[in-house]
């Protein structure tokens, strides 16, 4: 395909994704990938489309269109998973997902013809790895992160196992979902059409509540019941595929099992470790005195930081393994690989915060990385009371230097006024 020449929707499009927090920065390959994934009439009227939920009325209303129009092209972009539905009391509502975790995954979740996705998976291929703007905006910027590391149940010993809260089990994000929904792995379906996936399990991408339930709908994933998603986290132990999921405490939408060849976060963090492209676990591997060096854990780390030294003892030559801590994600997938149980888990000294829920990590997503106005002051949409509340109760809440951050960004008085009225 020729590089698709840049037209207004796609141009006003590519501007409307890069004001989430996540950002998509614009290139030709960004272009090329909207001209597959839309119509230009599609691109146009979803960037004039609010960032947040919206009824159809509203999109009606931007659209200058009659109500049963605008349902209907709604329903059209869902289908194809473009757009996100929900049942919110008794009413459907929609919203435009980010390209990630979001429309760029849900393109390949499922096998489709309408679409060329060898083609897709190359562009996606040379946007997201090759120009690393897109993936430094997705996984690099700001102290919040999309996703982070659930550590393996089965590697923590009994008396860690404790301190495992709730929203740090995935068994448990399984067992409080409203819907499960499985599809197929978007980064080893992506690499199966440059040559390059591997073995691991491809129909194993595991997508819950909201969003499970309107892939579940349009046919982008397909409905099971927690029994078999419980099967398909073992199998993903089995096979040593890390759990990366939503960087929530509550409503969790997704749970990726990776691998550390083709999955997205995991190339990221061997690339970007330092830079904390993942939010770790509250766990970190310890090696214990009993290591013989024999090498077995290496091939199974995700991110690729465990090296074998030679110790010098009793005038013998003695290899051990050596774990990078500040690179450690503390999984639990090298500690169940390791034949003579010589790797531990152990609390971390200082414990990861987690967002409380979706609202609670844009806010702090948007402060960091410049683009609060955008959510707070959307001239597209008429926020209501119960939305603007929630953000701003989410701001309240934050510590005193992300308080004045949030202010000096909207520049507004009230907004500082209410930081300083309601202090933590």
């Amino acid at each position: 395909m020729s590089h698709h020449t840049l037209k207004t929707g796609y141009a006003n499009l590519s501007e409307r994704l890069n004001r989430f927090p996540q950002g998509a920065p614009p290139s030709q390959l960004l272009y090329d990938i909207l001209a597959l994934l839309f119509s230009e009439k599609e691109a146009d009227l979803v960037a004039r489309l609010p960032i947040r939920p919206f009824s159809a009325e509203k999109a009606a209303k931007a659209w200058g269109v009659g109500l049963a129009e605008a349902e209907t092209t709604l329903q059209r972009l869902a289908d194809r998973a473009l757009l996100v539905d929900m049942q919110v009391k008794g009413r459907m509502e929609y919203v435009l997902p980010p390209p990630m975790a979001g429309f760029f995954e849900f393109a390949l979740m499922r096998l489709r013809d309408d679409i060329d996705q060898k083609l897709l998976s190359q562009l996606y291929e040379q946007y997201i790895s090759v120009e690393e703007d897109f993936i430094k905006a997705l996984f690099v910027n700001g102290d919040t992160q999309l996703g982070r590391v659930l550590v393996q149940e089965g590697a923590l010993s009994p008396e860690n196992a404790l301190y495992v809260l709730d929203y740090e089990r995935a068994t448990e994000v399984i067992e409080t979902a409203t819907d499960i929904g499985i599809g197929l792995c978007y980064c080893r379906h992506k690499r199966s059409h440059l040559g390059t996936a591997c073995e691991a399990e491809m129909d194993i991408c595991m997508t819950f509540n909201t969003v499970a339930a309107s892939l579940i709908r349009h046919g982008y994933a397909r409905r099971v019941e927690r029994g078999e998603c419980q099967e398909l986290l073992h199998k993903a132990w089995e096979q040593n595929l890390a759990q990366f999921g939503e960087n929530v405490q509550q409503g969790m939408n997704f749970i990726c099992n990776c691998c550390p060849c083709c999955c997205e976060a995991m190339l990221a963090a061997q690339r970007f470790g330092h830079m904390n492209p993942v939010h770790t676990s509250n766990f970190i591997v310890h090696v214990k005195d009993n290591c013989t060096g024999c090498g077995r854990c290496l091939p199974t780390c995700p991110v690729k930081i465990i090296r074998l030294e030679t110790e010098q003892a009793d005038g013998r030559g003695r290899k051990t393994a050596v774990i990078d801590e500040e690179l450690c994600l503390g999984c639990g997938v090298c500690v169940r690989n390791c034949p003579r149980g010589a790797l531990r888990l152990q609390p971390r000294a200082q414990r990861v915060i987690t967002p409380v829920n979706s609202v609670h990590k844009v806010v702090l997503m948007a402060i960091e990385r410049g683009t609060l106005p955008h959510l707070l002051f959307d001239n597209q949409v008429l926020w209501s009371h119960r939305a603007l509340a929630a953000v701003l109760g989410v701001i309240l809440k934050l510590p005193p230097v992300k308080q004045l951050l949030a202010s000096e960004q909207v520049r507004s008085r009230y907004l500082a006024s209410l930081c300083q009225r309601f202090p933590l």
